[in-house]
């Protein structure tokens, strides 16, 4: 990032709490959210709050070892700032702008300050458009929505970055769009991996990563989604392109902002959490719009902690997504991947007037065969199936089939199941739900439709495993 700090105030370190530095300034005091330095400009700290006539106090944005009392700071007198233009585009970012993918910095670049309004009322779009996938269950029971926002919630190791990874890879491949990749509080080895399969997949030219990592200050966490956001305005608003915004992990945000306000001191609110919380979460995420000349898309992986979704990080969360896509440790277990829970997850999307009569009729359907399924499971587990009436054991049968059929093999996943990746469009998805419900597939056993595209394939798996000749038993 370049500034210049040529006539501008200098300050000196009062005192140094960790990532918390307090600065006395005898000249002008700087605003709020002014950048400073140290005269090598290895230690960037952000000004939080004028505590005195003379006095500020920051956070800092980077490791503040060596940073003593009485050094001296330059006031940069302006905001963080973030690269914009073409030639960002195929690149990897830190908070600072700075090239972190090992090529030299790009050329032909502006830079923009990170705090923008949203877009006002009048310039947004009204319009509601679904966002297709490309994956079976997402598509059928809780559509996305075209400049909305969609969460995947989940514990730990429920599969939430895979499966952004899988529509990533889906969306660029059929979508004529940029991708931003915002990886908030996540391990550096993630970041490598993604970058390396998007080279490999051949999406990295109309894409951008930002990574404000897992071993990196509070502050540089807390602003790293400000600087994504900046890049997909530049895109949607300057190249009217459409945008999709992936963010991993937003509760990393959030968790961020706790950390950011416990060191300035500030009294913590339910659970421990700032006081902001909801402030700061609507900042980014009103940002996140459908305007007249392009839209930005966002999906944001959201960890929910001890799988509580009372938690306070996901209650504020849930109310801006359009579309919610819970994932399911029991499903996972059950290796029933994507796992996601059919019945948890929604969208605002699956009304008539904007998925049509069929796609909605279909969708209520299978989420009513598998609700029945869910009520039977108890009397399953405890008298078996065979003391079913003929028309909860029908029901079973086709719950267990749907379940099954809205498994995919993902691309992303190619190399350690085997598998060859699927992408399904929207009617094979609802035309293979549509003959699952109307009793078509109660022949074929339910490990046919494991891990299929379209429905078709699960006959054609059902005549090979018929056909195939049995292995001679240990004993023979």
């Amino acid at each position: 990032m370049q500034y210049d700090s040529s006539g501008l105030s200098t300050g000196q370190v009062l005192t140094v709490r960790g990532s918390v530095v307090d600065v006395k300034f005898t000249s002008a005091l700087p605003k709020i959210g002014t950048l400073l330095y140290t005269s090598d400009k290895a230690i960037v700290l952000e000004v939080q709050s004028q505590l005195s006539a003379e006095k500020v106090r920051t956070i800092a944005l980077t490791p503040t070892q060596g940073l003593a009392r009485g050094q001296a700071i330059d006031n940069a007198d302006t905001s963080l700032r973030a690269p914009v233009g073409p030639s960002i585009l195929s690149r990897m970012f830190d908070v600072f702008g700075n090239p972190i993918d090992g090529k030299p910095a790009p050329t032909d670049i502006q830079w923009r300050s990170v705090y923008s309004a949203p877009p006002s009322l009048i310039s947004q779009a009204t319009s509601s458009e679904i966002f297709v996938t490309g994956i079976k269950i997402v598509d059928v029971l809780c559509p996305l929505e075209r400049g909305g926002k969609a969460g995947l919630l989940g514990g730990a190791g429920v599969g939430k970055t895979v499966l952004l990874t899988e529509m990533i890879h889906n969306m660029l491949g059929h979508h004529q769009g940029v991708s931003i990749f915002c990886g908030i509080g996540e391990r550096c080895r993630e970041g490598e991996e993604l970058y390396r399969e998007m080279q490999q997949a051949k999406v990295l030219d109309n894409m951008v990563m930002l990574f404000g990592q897992m071993n990196e200050p509070p502050g540089n966490r807390f602003r790293i989604a400000n600087c994504a956001l900046t890049m997909a305005e530049y895109f949607r608003d300057d190249e009217h392109r459409d945008v999709l915004l992936l963010i991993d992990n937003i509760f990393r945000f959030i968790q961020a902002g706790a950390e950011v306000s416990g060191l300035l001191g500030q009294m913590p609110s339910r659970m421990g959490y700032q006081p902001t919380l909801s402030t700061e979460l609507a900042s980014i995420e009103e940002r996140i719009a459908n305007t007249k000349t392009g839209a930005i898309t966002s999906i944001q992986a959201v960890y929910v902690p001890a799988d509580d979704f009372t938690d306070p990080a996901a209650v504020h969360t849930f109310s801006h997504l359009s579309a919610s896509l819970v994932l399911s440790r029991k499903r996972a277990s059950e290796g029933l991947y994507p796992a996601i829970d059919p019945l948890q997850s929604s969208s605002k999307m699956t009304t008539t007037g904007i998925v049509g009569e069929r796609h909605f009729h279909i969708a209520k359907d299978v989420k009513r065969v598998l609700a029945e399924y869910e009520e039977l499971k108890d009397i399953i587990s405890m008298l078996g199936l065979e003391q079913l009436s003929s028309q909860d054991q029908s029901v079973v049968m086709r719950a267990r089939r749907l379940e099954r059929f809205f498994t995919q093999p993902f691309f992303t996943t190619e190399q350690f199941t085997s598998k060859t990746g699927r992408l399904v469009s929207l009617e094979d998805a609802l035309d293979g739900c549509e003959r699952i419900l109307n009793g078509e597939f109660n022949q074929v056993p339910e490990s046919a439709l494991y891990m299929i595209g379209k429905v078709d394939e699960a006959i054609h798996k059902d005549q090979a495993l018929k056909t195939k000749p049995l292995e001679p038993s240990l004993g023979a």
